[in-house]
């Protein structure tokens, strides 16, 4: 006699550049899969490639069938919709259910969404993610979880097969703010960063060897280390982190700021200066599409190789 799998049914809600990776680990780890995205014919495909797995035909219905939803959309108004549709996922998630959105969703929404939820005994924890679709892809990604401890330890198992690293911040809502206030301090420093090695590739330094000279000095970061070479001195600017989902982050943070009454100067002009990059970029460009914006700025290439140092 074959024993009932242990595990708790997933549903996946949003498979795209993070969430198809992260979904298909879960069903490798063996949990049975209920997938959904807003795009016809995308949760099907994938449920062909995936043992255990299948495309449910609503939201509702995803949520009727599973232990546990997850969300990856593209923030805290899209996980809204998703509750609240004709067929959303209000109308099928029972009492005891829990939703893990990993989204990187706006706090206040977050906090809205869990007062619905609580209302039908269902409880939420959000767990934003760091580490971009290579993370995704190699199940390394960074969670930032806010919610009950108890929550957490249900989704532990789950988030331990999709990343390496989770961290608690809080309560519900601080995952998200935690999220926002790292893209926040990355849109800082790729700002600052392209504009360092547009002066030094104005003054006759090669970029390729200014990201060496970073790399093992104090001006070290995330982004000299995996983007400027690979996205930028490549000249393929091909990060599928959208721009806009960046301008959108920073304005989260800028939201917080707010709130809490905190002065950002500094973030607002980084808010500033990304949305005019914003302004001159295509609807879907790449986030690194900010550091072709200084290059038209500075009148500068950052490509490989010294060019004549510039004089006024």
């Amino acid at each position: 006699m074959t024993s009932p799998n242990p595990l708790p049914r997933v549903g996946f809600i949003g498979l795209g550049v993070m969430g198809r990776p992260m979904a298909a680990h879960l069903a490798a780890a063996g949990y049975p899969m209920q997938l959904f995205d807003a795009a016809p014919g995308v949760a099907g495909a994938l449920a062909a490639t995936l043992t255990g797995a299948c495309a449910a035909e609503s939201p509702a219905a995803l949520a009727a069938a599973s232990d546990i939803v997850v969300t990856m959309v593209p923030n805290g108004e899209a996980v809204q919709s998703l509750l609240n549709g004709d067929d959303g996922l209000l109308r099928g998630l029972r009492p005891g259910t829990l939703l893990l959105d990993t989204s990187s969703s706006e706090p206040w929404l977050t906090e809205r969404a869990a007062a619905l939820l609580a209302e039908r005994g269902v409880a939420m924890v959000d767990a934003p993610v760091s580490g971009a679709e290579w993370g995704a892809k190699a199940a390394a990604l960074v969670f930032m979880v806010g919610g009950a401890a108890a929550d957490l330890e249900r989704v532990r198992p789950l988030l331990e097969t999709m990343g390496k690293s989770i961290f608690h911040v809080g309560g519900l809502g601080a995952g998200h703010a935690m999220k926002c206030l790292n893209n926040l301090i990355t849109s800082v420093n790729l700002l600052a960063l392209s504009e360092g090695l547009a002066m030094g590739k104005r003054y006759g330094l090669d970029p390729d060897a200014m990201i060496d000279v970073l790399d093992l000095s104090t001006g070290m970061s995330w982004v000299a280390r995996t983007h400027i070479k690979q996205r930028v001195i490549s000249r393929r600017f091909d990060d599928p982190f959208k721009l806009a989902l960046m301008v959108k982050d920073i304005g989260i943070a800028m939201q917080l700021a707010q709130s809490t009454d905190t002065p950002a100067p500094l973030s607002a002009l980084t808010q500033q200066l990304w949305r005019a990059a914003a302004d001159q970029a295509a609807p879907e460009a790449s986030v690194s599409e900010l550091v072709r914006w200084v290059e038209r700025q500075s009148g500068i290439e950052i490509s490989a190789g010294a060019s004549p140092r510039a004089h006024r």
